[in-house]
């Protein structure tokens, strides 16, 4: 009885996995624009970066460090006022952060269009400023642009992605500021601990779904 009354504590204290659209609907979201091609260089490959919010961070970043042509995901917080914020400030919900994933891609294997074609299926963009038992700012659904085609894409992939969702999604769209990389704990957290609680009951379902869904899309 100890351990269920744990486990329920657990549960409502952390951020729940957000439900998906229904399978059969992913397929009707189209868009037309071509993939984005901006930001930074390195010597091998051209890279670009996507900053998403999609409630806790924990969840979004195990699912993108899945996908090909992913690089790096930083967990994170954008979106606010206080410069260095951290994780305890940010959960107040007083600073105007977002929690959020920065990734590193290579847009000639996924493209920015593919990236948040996953994005608005791997959580509920339906709900103001909230993913499941989560509520505050802090976890509001969110696209921040790091370029006028970024920007353009996110619109349509949102305007594709009523296709999938019954309710009005709320998803914000705004121009990429400054990224702040959480504490060093919250990095990689899901493969790191995968045994704990809240990772086994909440992310590795979670993560399960996504897998079965965008297996095609997948790391070897």
């Amino acid at each position: 009885m100890t351990y269920k009354l744990f486990l329920l504590a657990l549960l409502a204290a952390s951020c729940q996995s957000a439900k998906t659209g229904p399978p059969e609907k992913v397929t009707a979201m189209t868009t037309t624009t071509a993939q984005s091609t901006t930001p930074a260089t390195t010597p091998d490959v051209q890279t670009e970066i996507a900053t998403l919010g999609a409630g806790c961070f924990w969840c979004v970043e195990a699912i993108y460090q899945d996908l090909q042509g992913v690089l790096k995901v930083e967990s994170g917080y954008t979106g606010g006022r206080n410069a260095n914020p951290t994780y305890n400030e940010v959960c107040s919900g007083t600073t105007g952060h977002a929690e959020v994933i920065q990734v590193t891609f290579d847009p000639a294997i996924i493209s920015f269009k593919e990236i948040l074609e996953v994005f608005f299926t791997v959580h509920d963009p339906t709900t103001l400023n909230r993913q499941g038992n989560d509520v505050g700012t802090q976890y509001r659904s969110a696209i921040f642009y790091h370029s006028d085609l970024q920007k353009t894409v996110a619109e349509e992939v949102k305007l594709a992605s009523k296709e999938i969702w019954d309710d009005p999604i709320v998803t914000e769209i705004s121009a990429s500021a400054p990224f702040y990389k959480a504490e060093k704990y919250h990095q990689n957290y899901y493969k790191d601990n995968p045994n704990q609680g809240y990772c086994s009951i909440v992310i590795a379902p979670k993560v399960k779904k996504f897998r079965q869904k965008w297996a095609h899309k997948l790391k070897q």
